[in-house]
């Protein structure tokens, strides 16, 4: 099943290159990012191996951060695509490029600063071995999908 996520998550990192382009279709862009939310939720169901009562207290819980998380994800996407267009349009000024930077680090801080505010949440669900477990895998998906994005996308001109 991590292979699945995997392959889905590699598919995620062509969206990289495809913004460098800027070609990629709303819907098709849909059709995957739910496929991968689906994904994402079977491993994380895989891995976890709840009970129910532990099921029914976290999956409510999950479902509110990956919400969340969409939004962080909206506002890096949007950072790339801004990006892909000041690239595409040739050598990136200093301007842009501190504006981007600026940006893609309120991104990062905002994605920590998420996760912080969930971990007492989840630590309320879940054992603390579970609750720790459940961390460790959005941040490999999450370490996934930064690097397949960082390999995509090239170093700024």
């Amino acid at each position: 099943m991590m292979t699945r996520l995997v392959t889905a998550l590699a598919m995620v990192a062509g969206l990289a290159s495809v913004a460098m382009a800027q070609t990629t279709a709303t819907t098709n862009m849909e059709i995957l990012r739910q496929k991968i939310k689906a994904d994402k939720k079977l491993v994380v169901a895989q891995n976890l191996q709840l009970t129910d009562a532990e099921g029914a207290t976290f999956w409510p819980v999950y479902d509110a951060y990956q919400k969340d998380l969409q939004q962080v994800n909206q506002r890096l996407t949007a950072v790339i695509l801004a990006y892909a267009n000041a690239y595409n349009k040739g050598p990136v000024g200093n301007d842009v490029a501190k504006k981007l930077l600026d940006e893609a680090l309120a991104v990062d801080e905002a994605e920590a600063k998420l996760k912080a505010s969930y971990a007492p949440k989840v630590l309320a669900t879940l054992p603390a071995a579970k609750a720790a477990r459940y961390i460790q895998i959005e941040n490999k998906i999450r370490a996934l999908i930064r690097y397949e994005l960082a390999e995509g996308i090239p170093l700024v001109e």
